[in-house]
């Protein structure tokens, strides 16, 4: 696949770099600019960014950093069994706990949530960091919920990091799956009040929580650039009653575009406003006073 001029081996991280001195020189830098690529794509154009991660796999299949790169790819194009294959590997050459948790996930996404579960119960667990052991609790849940043990999800969630009330970067998408785990569970009233704990903590709207709070909440959102609502926002206004001098209110219901319409119905000496008509022309109900 071709690469843009504009991408360099220094975008990638120092660790990255340090991997891949073990290459040739232009080996590693082939191999450095579809590393780049991947990460710039893998949130955008995900398949895209598969493609250029097996150009790389192709290159150094040798060099953890691509094998996890080229995990992460397959993994987000849903790959899982591919994914799982390379976290394997890179996890081998490198000995680092931290792919663990997506490692699970990958099991999920096989349609074996039993096995995602047991890798919750691992020694591993113990050498992730916070954010790790977050994402490993989130993984467990949802295989809980796989296997339709909803209550089993809920009390899975339940922790100190839930309780807290200090916002991490895993803060709202933890409180967003308690939300939706109270919800599989019939607990709806108290998942309203996670959804909006999540929203609170949503800074960078990486969940949908607002969107979720809104429909329990029985609230619509209208896109004001959706033609439609345009439409309906351009229909012509409907009078209130109106009277003649000397003369009972009618029920006469009358559609006015503008106040023009309204002086080619009325004659002008025969117009009177009722006080609690606010519609196209209050400035002619000024003139009818005046004219008492």
């Amino acid at each position: 696949m071709p690469i843009p001029e504009d991408v360099t081996g220094f975008e990638i991280d120092a660790d990255v770099r340090q991997e891949l001195k073990s290459l040739p020189k232009t080996l590693a830098d082939d191999v450095a600019r579809n590393l780049v690529m991947v990460a710039r794509l893998l949130d955008s154009e995900p398949e895209e960014a598969y493609q250029y991660s097996r150009v790389a796999l192709r290159l150094a299949s040798r060099v953890a950093a691509v094998r996890e790169a080229a995990g992460f790819a397959s993994y987000v194009t849903q790959r899982y069994s591919e994914a799982l294959t390379e976290f394997r590997a890179a996890r081998r050459m490198t000995g680092r706990a931290d792919l663990w948790p997506v490692m699970a996930d990958c099991e999920r996404g096989l349609g074996r949530p039993e096995r995602a579960l047991a890798m919750a119960g691992e020694p591993e667990v113990k050498q992730l960091d916070k954010a790790g052991q977050v994402e490993m609790r989130l993984v467990a849940a949802g295989a809980r919920a796989d296997m339709e043990q909803f209550d089993a999800a809920v009390v899975t969630l339940q922790s100190p990091e839930l309780a807290s009330p200090a916002v991490h970067p895993w803060t709202a998408r933890l409180r967003y799956a308690y939300a939706d785990a109270l919800i599989a569970a019939g607990r709806g009233d108290e998942a309203r009040d996670w959804f909006a704990k999540a929203v609170e903590a949503d800074t960078d709207g990486t969940t949908n929580a607002a969107e979720r709070l809104a429909e329990i909440d029985g609230v619509e959102f209208v896109d004001a650039l959706d033609p439609e609502f345009a439409e309906e926002e351009a229909e012509p206004a409907v009078a209130e009653p109106v009277k003649r001098k000397g003369g009972e209110a009618s029920d006469e219901q009358v559609i006015f575009e503008d106040e023009e319409d309204v002086e080619e119905f009325y004659d002008e000496d025969d117009l009177e406003i009722d006080d609690e008509f606010d519609g196209v022309v209050p400035e002619r109900a000024a003139d009818a006073d005046k004219d008492k």
